[in-house]
């Protein structure tokens, strides 16, 4: 299931245990990142910026 955020560039992020799937406003295509512990997917969801949260914590952290 794909929760949408209030993010300027993040639509809607999902996570089924292991996996983190990221949508963002500028595409249609949902990326998937790998062995993504909850804490960081909760993080992201939670974060005042969604974005910023994903480049510090996500991007180039996990397979993708």
């Amino acid at each position: 299931m794909m929760i949408p955020l209030n993010s300027s560039a993040i639509s809607t992020v999902g996570w089924d245990g292991y996996h983190l799937f990221v949508q963002f406003h500028t595409s249609d295509t949902i990326y998937t990142f790998y062995g993504v512990p909850y804490s960081i997917f909760a993080g992201l969801v939670q974060a005042d910026s969604p974005g910023t949260f994903y480049h510090r914590h996500i991007e180039g952290r996990y397979r993708g």
